[in-house]
């Protein structure tokens, strides 16, 4: 296939599944590990399951680098950029219709009834991805127990990115516990970032950048940040954070939009682009350094041995994701039932395109609220 047809095919993939893609970064992360690698077979499990071990260390929204990462693998630099932008394409651009709307009429439209069915929908979308790369990730006794401190941590309210550090320590010193040390070459990608501006749209973009270059784990920490950045300074009232987190909750795609929702807020249509460019761009950055390291850090033993601990410590943090998720949306039996009938769909039909699994919850969740 030529490189054209590769940047469409990426395209193509990415814009469907920030169209359809709703209920966090493990849920994303559950369909491109569908489309990605059980179906076009891009790559194998295990360098999936390194990729979102990677991801995991560095800045940023997990599931978009996730996109940029696969782009990558797929058609080189060029795909990187290209998956990165046609995932959060659709997302921002519901989100401005949002953004105007709140603008003109200070509420956000009624979605509640077509998101009822979509969360326990994902939630066994999530479990089918857990159980194929788990099954890659644990590859003895020792990740196994690694795995389970992890998920117990993260249940008790550990920070998902302690944990993963924790892990991966853990795993290095079961390393050299079972074998002498020799040496070990460090990677320690560098980004530097300097402005100065006046006008708005500079110091909407700056803002927005440096939260993007030191968002860790998952994108919901992006209210504290933004709190901090402008409640507490008195650009935005916090009712208009809330909403703009609500937004970017109930649209499909990063939950990064929300920072388009608050550029439009502060300054119209170029803040919109202001906020969207400046907190997605440290992104490509990291994973543009990153993605060349990743294999040669995988012929090191001993970086390898960090990795795998990563790796199965990933998987763990999805699962207590998922329990989460399933405490906050498995709250009657309406919800329960679309959960038992998606399970059946992931496990029982495993061609069936996950967006079709998404949809059906949908549909499922608005037809049974009709039922008493």
């Amino acid at each position: 296939m030529s490189q054209k047809n590769k940047l469409v095919e990426v395209s193509q993939l990415f814009f469907k599944l920030g169209s359809i893609s709703f209920g966090g970064p493990a849920a994303h992360i559950a369909m491109m590990e569908d489309e990605v690698v059980t179906k076009r077979k891009w790559m194998t499990h295990e360098h999936f399951l390194d990729l979102i071990g990677a991801t995991n260390l560095i800045p940023g929204p997990n599931s978009t680098e996730m996109t940029m990462h696969c782009g990558h693998e797929r058609a080189g630099w060029k795909g990187l950029i290209v998956a990165g932008a046609s995932f959060v394409f659709p997302a921002v651009l519901i989100t401005m219709v949002f953004a105007w709307l709140y603008q003109q009429y200070g509420q956000l439209p009624e979605v509640e009834p077509f998101i009822y069915g979509i969360k326990p929908a994902v939630i066994a979308i999530i479990l089918g991805a857990v159980f194929k790369l788990g099954k890659k990730a644990l590859k003895n006794v020792e990740l196994g127990i690694l795995g389970a401190l992890t998920l117990i941590a993260c249940l008790l309210g550990v920070h998902e990115i302690v944990a993963l550090f924790a892990c991966g320590l853990l795993g290095l010193l079961l390393y050299f516990i079972k074998r002498p040390a020799k040496t070990l070459n460090s990677f320690t990608p560098l980004l530097l970032l300097s402005t100065l501006s006046t006008t708005a749209f500079l110091k909407i973009f700056w803002t927005f950048l440096k939260v993007g270059a030191l968002l860790y784990g998952s994108g919901y920490v992006l209210f504290a940040f933004l709190d901090a950045e402008l409640v507490n300074t008195g650009l935005l009232t916090r009712q208009q954070l809330i909403d703009a987190v609500a937004v970017g909750q109930f649209t499909p795609g990063p939950v990064l939009s929300t920072a388009t929702f608050i550029g439009w807020q502060l300054h119209g249509f170029w803040g919109a682009i202001a906020a969207t460019v400046g907190i997605f761009l440290p992104s490509f950055i990291f994973v543009a350094i990153l993605n060349p390291l990743i294999p040669k850090m995988r012929k090191s033993k001993i970086i390898s041995a960090f990795l795998d601990a990563v790796n199965v410590a990933a998987v763990a943090v999805i699962v207590a994701v998922c329990v989460e998720m399933g405490k906050d949306s498995l709250t009657d039996w309406r919800t329960i039932v679309i959960a038992i009938a998606s399970l059946i769909m992931v496990f029982g039909f495993k061609k069936v395109n996950s967006a079709f699994i998404v949809i059906g919850g949908a549909g499922l969740g608005y037809l049974l609220q009709f039922i008493g």
